[in-house]
């Protein structure tokens, strides 16, 4: 009898045990499964995804049959952003715009941009360069262009290099055409002399900025309409 009754405790406590034991082991689980449940939310998050990658991109846009701009990229990546969508050049880009001849009236380089789509604006970043049809050259670290506005700004240092001169200043205005511009805190001038030979002296010779290609006008293989 004592034994039956000693079995019968043991076996109570056994399954006690292995019920407390099953009850801790589900609870570990679960808050396991609750972690990693937050961890795979995280990770698979597509807020900062884009829904569109492009490699060596090349392209034109065109509004009512005129060719407005051409781009060309590295990598191109597109976002969408609650209504706000943009586009990023991480590697950099090359934006060229013409007139209604498809003669260039100016251009824009740059290692970093971004387009907000909506708002038709774009913003250049890190080693700027934008010139005109004249050669006027434009360099700043940050740059934007505001096309309803149609108006190229930016508020940091900016070098102007011309044929004979070299302006510096803070903060610059113009039209999109780079042919009406202003620095709001001119910082100096400084005027380059021209020999025979058609060479500038040293001291421009010594800027590689002086030696920027502007590109001819695309093929019109690819074309999106942009109203």
């Amino acid at each position: 009898m004592k034994l039956q009754q000693l079995n019968s405790n043991l076996f109570k406590n056994i399954r006690l045990s292995c019920i407390a034991a099953l009850l801790s082991g589900a609870a570990i689980l679960f808050s396991g499964c609750e972690n990693n449940i937050e961890e795979i939310k995280a990770f698979a998050s597509t807020e900062n995804l884009p829904i569109l990658e492009a490699r060596n991109f090349e392209t034109i846009f065109t509004d009512s049959g005129q060719v407005r701009y051409s781009l060309k990229t590295p990598k191109l990546l597109r976002f969408e952003d609650e209504g706000r969508d943009y586009i990023e050049f991480p590697e950099g880009m090359q934006l060229v715009k013409f007139d209604a001849n498809k003669n260039i009236v100016s251009s824009i380089t740059a290692d970093y941009a971004k387009q907000f789509v909506a708002d038709d604006k774009w913003e250049a970043k890190n080693n700027v360069v934008a010139t005109n049809a004249q050669g006027d050259t434009l360099k700043t670290e940050h740059l934007i262009w505001e096309e309803k506005k149609e108006l190229i700004y930016t508020e940091e240092f900016v070098k102007i290099i011309r044929s004979d001169q070299i302006i510096t200043g803070i903060g610059f205005t113009s039209d999109q055409k780079l042919q009406n511009w202003k620095i709001k805190n001119p910082k100096g001038t400084i005027y380059v002399t021209v020999n025979k030979e058609n060479r500038t002296t040293d001291s421009i010779q010594s800027n590689p900025e002086m030696n920027i290609n502007i590109p001819k006008p695309p093929n019109e293989q690819l074309q999106f309409n942009n109203r």
